[in-house]
Formats: structure tokens, sequence, C-alpha cells
């Protein structure tokens, strides 16, 4: 098959990635809203739960497969740059659609929760502890923590006015979710793989694709459904999805990809550990600040993040 064939179809392939996105997040925003509000818990705690895993998938199949296929670096590549992009490119692209209101309780108890996750996880790197003991330590952590917000949601339906809404379909609104998150998920895949398509005609090394390229593919679902629900007003799924999505990436794959084959960190992923610890601390006096996140700190978050691609492209 020629080149140029190739070409033509990978950008097929690339513009239904695109609207498999779209109309994917499109329907998980509101099926996620409209289950939220039939089951009597906050649209936060689904987010922070089903939807950010459920847009993590493909870093966990990526970063899964390639720590089975033995290359620790993709791995870790992978999850570092798709935080950094969570936390930066999308949340800052989500602000500048739209400003964000940052709920209490995103202040006091998500972001201490991340801010853990990051710190344990620069704790392992320094140590050089991402291996079984160190992959086990930070699944316990996960369980833990899903455990949590499973007894928040139990505590949200308890104390909930809003469980006689009988005109939401809960099986209607779940299945909302379900085929939100496939489509969102193929369409991310999709465009990964076009993307590392691309970048391979190019002659782009594969260090470079995993924290870049495919980093950002990965990212694509978060970027999807927190840009939509940042465009409806929906500020806490757009907030929570990413703040979950960072800690699932952290805790369980980082984790479980750690007991499959053992992680060692090179120079860049530690230097973007760091990075990734100064974001998530320069995001506290944000998100308190007026507790909304402006369109001017989504420009600077917007900024950091191409700063750090300048960095990754030109580290030697």
């Amino acid at each position: 098959m020629s080149l140029t064939l190739n070409l033509i179809i990978e950008s097929i392939f690339f513009l239904v990635s695109v609207l498999l996105l779209y109309k994917g997040s499109n329907i998980l925003v509101i099926g996620t809203s409209k289950t939220a509000a039939r089951l009597g818990v906050s649209s936060l705690v689904i987010s922070l739960t089903v939807v950010a895993y459920g847009t993590s998938v493909p870093e966990l199949a990526a970063s899964g497969l390639a720590a089975f296929q033995s290359h620790p670096g993709f791995s870790l590549g992978n999850i570092a740059g798709s935080c950094l992009a969570n936390l930066l490119l999308v949340l800052g692209l989500s602000a500048v659609i739209n400003p964000l209101s940052v709920s209490k309780t995103i202040i006091k108890r998500e972001m201490p929760v991340l801010l853990l996750s990051v710190t344990l996880l620069l704790f392992l790197v320094y140590l050089n502890m991402l291996n079984l003991l160190g992959g086990l330590v930070l699944v316990v952590f996960f369980i833990l923590y899903l455990v949590f917000f499973l007894r928040v949601a139990h505590t949200e339906h308890k104390n909930s006015e809003n469980l006689n809404e009988k005109n939401v379909s809960l099986k209607k609104y779940g299945l909302f979710i379900m085929l939100g998150i496939i489509f969102v998920v193929a369409g991310a895949q999709l465009l990964v793989d076009s993307a590392v398509f691309f970048a391979k005609v190019f002659g782009v090394p594969e260090i470079v694709i995993a924290i870049s390229l495919v980093a950002i593919g990965t990212s694509l679902p978060e970027l999807a459904v927190s840009a939509v629900a940042s465009k409806k007003g929906q500020s806490d799924i757009s907030i929570g999805n990413l703040i979950g999505s960072n800690v699932f990436n952290i805790l369980l794959i980082i984790g479980v990809c750690s007991i499959i084959t053992p992680l060692p960190a090179d120079s860049r992923f530690l230097l973007s550990t760091i990075l990734l610890l100064l974001v998530t601390i320069i995001l506290f006096p944000i998100l308190y600040t007026g507790k909304r996140i402006s369109r001017w700190e989504g420009v600077f978050l917007v900024s950091i993040y191409f700063v750090y691609m300048w960095f990754i492209f030109f580290y030697k």
C-alpha cells in the first residue's frame, strides 16, 4: 500500500475519531448529570469515579500493553504526559471556553487527594521503587480512595431530596454514560493510531511520541468531556473528571504497570513528576482565588503546557 493511500486512510480515521469524541462526550455529560439527579448523588462524585475511570481507559490500555511488552519508558511517559495534559492543557482550555466555578468540596477534599497521590509517586520515583512493592502500595491507596468515594456516594444518596424524580429514567441515562464512554474511548484510540502514524512518517522518536502525542491522544476523552461540560456550565463534571482521571492514572495505572514489570524512571519522567507536583501546588491558590478558574488563568495553564512540550522535544 502506497504512502499516499495510507495518508488518506489515516486522515479519514482522524476525522471519524473527532466526530466520535464530540458526540460521545456530549452524550456522556448528559448521562452523568441526569443519572446523578436520579440517584441523588452529586455530579462531582460520578465524575470523579465513573466518568474519570471511563475516560482513563485509553491510558490503562496503552500503558498496560507497553508494560506487558517490556516498554516501561512508554508506560511512564504516557502517564506523566497525560496527567500534565489534564491539568494544564485540558483544564486550561476548559476555563478558556467558559470560566470554571470551583466548589468547596473540590478545594477541601479532591485537591488534597490529588496532591497526596502526586507526592507519593514522586517519593517512589526518588527511591526507585516503581516495582512490585511500590506498585502494591499505589494500588492499596487506590482501593482506599475508591472505598472512600463509595461511602461518600452512599451518604449523598441517603441524604438526597431528589430520589423521587420518577421522570428521570435511570436505565436510559445509565446507557448514555456507557455509550458515551465507548464513543470517546473508540475515538481516542483511532486518533492515537493516526497521530502515531503521522509522527512515524516524520521520524519522531518513540519516547517523545509517548510523552507528547500518545499522552495527548489518550487525554482526548478528558478533553472532550471537560470541554463540553464547561460549555454546558457543568464545572463540577469538568474539573472532577480531570482530578479523578489523574488519581486513577497515578495510583492504579502506574501501580498495575509496576506490578507487571519494574519501571525504571529516567530523567524525563522524574522532571515531569516534579513539574506535576508544582502544577498541583500552583492550582491551590488559583482555585482559592474567587473559587473559580478565569479565562486568563486558563491561558496561563495552557502556556505552561506549551513550554513543557518545547522542553520535551528539545531535552537531551
